[in-house]
């Protein structure tokens, strides 16, 4: 499939799949067209059964994606203005809810809508010049597609209402510092860098990995004893699959696994 913002490219096996924001010219910010584009993207994801792990990037390296294109949304109406955001809020509930591991790679400016797409990913690669803030306040908007809600659990409750109340930019390291951003490398590499995790992730067996994944997202929503009966319930999903039987096989033979996702 073919997008008009995006450019979606798979690494040789299939299993690590890149997703470029392709609006440089305008920083690639989020219009209309894009937030469709992304909706779509992760909705085919989330079917994809030989996709393990997915890169978020942008195009160039001044901007990951610097926000909503209040371009475009100069004269909108209250109608037209939500509609829209309703495609945002879609895509990043696709996002989020990724069954398999997102890993947003930035370079430049992540604000607004953009750091929150940083947000929505698992974790975060961040090149030596990047950029991060949720500056909607500062305009009389608000972090509409997670920010309040991504930022505090992140960084802790004090630290997100400063930056959100303030419009505060962080650097790369300090951002590092904070917890928002897992690795800070040379400017130019955090795609690269995000790529190499990628096929470290996409190596192990996807099964336990997406169930992982679903376990740590919903047990820190909720109560310890619950998270523990969910972690159960996930680790009960991957011993009836033939990759636990390859694993075990591999390890007592001395080789690397094959695994299949079945």
């Amino acid at each position: 499939m073919t997008y008009r913002h995006l450019l979606v490219a798979r690494s040789a096996d299939g299993h690590v799949v890149t997703v470029t924001i392709d609006r440089p010219e305008r920083r690639n910010a989020l219009n209309t067209a894009l937030g469709e584009d992304l909706l779509a993207c992760f909705e085919r994801l989330a079917r994809d059964a030989d996709a393990r792990v997915v890169v978020l990037t942008g195009a160039g390296d001044k901007a990951f994606c610097a926000g909503a294109d209040l371009k475009e949304r100069d004269g909108m109406t209250d109608e037209a203005w939500r509609a829209q955001h309703v495609v945002f809020e879609q895509a990043a509930l696709r996002i989020l809810r990724c069954p398999i591991p997102v890993i947003a790679a930035v370079e430049g400016a992540a604000l607004g809508g953009g750091c929150e797409l940083a947000l929505l990913a698992d974790f975060i690669v961040a090149g030596a010049t990047a950029v991060f803030g949720l500056p909607e306040t500062t305009l009389g908007i608000f972090p509409g597609i997670g920010g309040t809600q991504l930022l505090p659990r992140m960084v802790g409750a004090p630290l997100a209402k400063e930056l959100i109340f303030t419009g505060r930019r962080l650097a790369a390291d300090a951002a590092r510092e904070a917890g928002l951003v897992n690795h800070v490398v040379a400017a130019g590499q955090a795609r690269a860098t995000a790529t190499e995790i990628a096929a470290t992730i996409a190596g192990n067996g996807p099964i336990a990995v997406r169930q992982a994944k679903k376990a740590i997202a919903y047990g820190t929503e909720t109560d310890l004893e619950t998270a523990m009966v969910l972690a159960i319930e996930a680790y009960n999903a991957t011993v009836v699959t033939e990759d636990r039987l390859e694993g075990v096989r591999a390890f007592n033979e001395k080789r690397p696994p094959r695994f299949t996702g079945r």
